[in-house]
């Protein structure tokens, strides 16, 4: 039987638009809600919550703070025989009545108006009054996912060139309370030589984040984040030493997630020791490790193609690749990574159909060992250099992100184009994201139903199908399963079945990709000869062809 809440404006206020947005939020926790209206006298506030047997009742006030005070203490006066029989009770006005609100002691929660709506949600969820302690914030990414539902959860990217300027950041940032995962920065010796002293360059020390050296590091920065809201955190799972690096991470930050890709973060692009075949392997058993201890994992894969101007096909077949790869390998919490606006200059509807059809490729894939949550982000080479315009980017491809109900928003700071972002940079993206997913959860257009955008993702299903096919082709007989046998993966990257225009001479791939975007905002694979659009029928055929002659 669902609890019921009364709320309405109290004495002589009209205003009622944080009232209805109030019972709004609780019809979604489950409430069952009585709206009271403008003005309404104390007496028949109380006299609602006695005749509906209310469990909560909530009052509303925004005119003058000395009118106000004065009316809420005769209000408490009133209402303090129900709340001794059980029943709570909230205000909400603007801030300088809920600072007199708050003084006189009778309100469970006070609210003024500069709260997240997921706070509330979680209030009337059941959670405390006053979200402050590590306890009120669920510590582990599929129970917050949870917890913060129907809101995404918000992640974003953080680490400076030097060890204080970052403890000092996040500190800043959890504080803030916007952010429910600092995916933790590193620099390339901590990613590649953390166990290899020797190998480090003094001279690259903090190059593309903190330069954490020692398990002493990792400690004090989780330690800095246990403020706010408690954030989550997490950090690269390297491109060496992956087991050893994994074992350090859960034990100092708790690791929320692993992120690897299947192909890249080897020597094919340069970020590591690892041949491709070899790192595939590698990349394989550290999803197993996870996988066993019951840790999500991410495949940052795709979005590795599509930044090197890949195919939205060859996109969506790494996508599929990736999540069928972790299933085998035994992840239970599988975090789909979607990244839009890559490459950049796709069309809105072409991006949001590559999505839905990677979507419509890997769901299939779920059963009760095996969950998929959706995970979006902003594309990384997609901002423009100028901040102002970034600012309007980075709400754009959010609200479109949103169609696809995303659980994780990985917010990429509108700065990234320019340099890497400070706390309060991180602060003001995750801010401007959290607006967006708010109005997108209002209400938002149905942009899957588009027409051209269902085509398209017929399309891309049937295209990625066919590719996928080619691959299997490629093992031997004796192979159980090419689609994840580490030889044949590297072959059909080696002879161009996944391929992209920006692998040219590179010896672990074909670098034989021509693409274009074309009228409709999709990236296609054209002929390099007669730079017609040529579907994977075709370019397969072209493929398997040189390769046997």
């Amino acid at each position: 039987m669902s609890k019921t809440v009364v709320a309405g404006a109290l004495g002589e206020c009209v205003h009622v638009a944080g009232v209805s947005r109030f019972l709004q939020l609780a019809e979604k926790a489950g409430w069952r809600t009585v709206f009271l209206g403008p003005a309404v006298s104390i007496e028949a506030v109380l006299q609602a919550a006695e005749i509906e047997q209310a469990d909560l009742v909530g009052v509303s006030y925004r005119l003058t703070p000395e009118t106000g005070e004065r009316l809420l203490a005769q209000f408490a006066e009133q209402a303090d025989e129900l709340r001794s029989k059980g029943v709570h009770f909230v205000f909400g006005g603007t801030p300088p009545v809920a600072e007199r609100a708050a003084k006189i002691g009778f309100f469970e929660k006070v609210f003024h108006g500069g709260e997240a709506e997921e706070e509330t949600l979680a209030y009337l969820k059941g959670g405390t009054a006053n979200l402050s302690t590590e306890e009120d914030y669920p510590q582990d990414t599929v129970a917050r996912i949870r917890w913060k539902s129907p809101y995404p959860l918000l992640r974003h990217h953080f680490g400076l060139p030097t060890m204080q300027d970052t403890l000092d950041g996040i500190r800043q940032i959890a504080e803030a309370k916007v952010l429910d995962v600092i995916s933790l920065g590193i620099d390339q010796d901590a990613q590649e030589n953390f166990f290899h002293p020797e190998r480090q360059d003094p001279r690259r020390k903090g190059a593309g984040g903190v330069p954490v050296r020692s398990a002493a590091d990792y400690r004090a920065l989780y330690q800095a984040s246990r403020c706010g809201n408690y954030p989550l955190m997490r950090t690269y799972s390297g491109t060496d030493d992956f087991i050893a690096l994994a074992e350090i991470y859960m034990e100092t930050i708790h690791n929320a997630w692993c992120a690897i890709p299947l192909f890249w973060f080897n020597r094919m692009d340069g970020r590591g020791p690892w041949d491709l075949e070899g790192s595939i392997r590698e990349h394989q058993q550290v999803m197993q490790w996870y996988g066993e201890r019951g840790v999500p994992v991410e495949l940052n894969e795709p979005h590795h193609w599509g930044m090197r101007d890949a195919s939205d096909v060859v996109f969506v077949v790494s996508a599929y690749l990736s999540a069928y790869n972790a299933k085998a390998f035994g992840v239970q919490d599988y975090i789909a990574q979607m990244m839009f606006n890559s490459p950049p200059g796709l069309s809105d509807a072409m991006d949001l159909a590559k999505m839905l059809a990677i979507l419509r490729l890997i769901e299939p894939l779920q059963d009760e060992h095996f969950r998929i949550w959706k995970q979006t982000r902003t594309g990384l080479l997609s901002y423009p250099l100028d901040l102002d315009a970034a600012k309007a980017h980075l709400a754009a491809s959010i609200y479109v992100q949103m169609a696809i109900r995303p659980h994780i928003v990985h917010v990429v700071g509108y700065n990234e184009a320019h340099h890497a972002a400070t706390a309060e940079e991180v602060i003001a993206s995750c801010k401007m994201a959290r607006y967006v997913v708010q109005s997108a959860l209002y209400g938002q257009p149905r942009m899957d139903a588009d027409p051209q955008i269902q085509e398209r993702i017929d399309e891309l299903v049937g295209q990625a199908q066919v590719t996928l096919e080619a691959i299997r082709s490629l093992a031997p007989s004796s192979v159980e399963d090419p689609l994840v046998d580490p030889p044949t993966l590297a072959k059909a990257v080696k002879i161009g079945l996944l391929d992209a225009p920006q692998l040219r001479n590179n010896p672990y791939a074909a670098g034989k990709a021509f693409t274009r975007i074309d009228s409709r905002g999709a990236c296609i694979e054209v002929d390099p000869e007669s730079a017609k659009p040529m579907d994977e029928q075709h370019r397969i055929k072209k493929i398997l062809a040189t390769k046997e002659s």
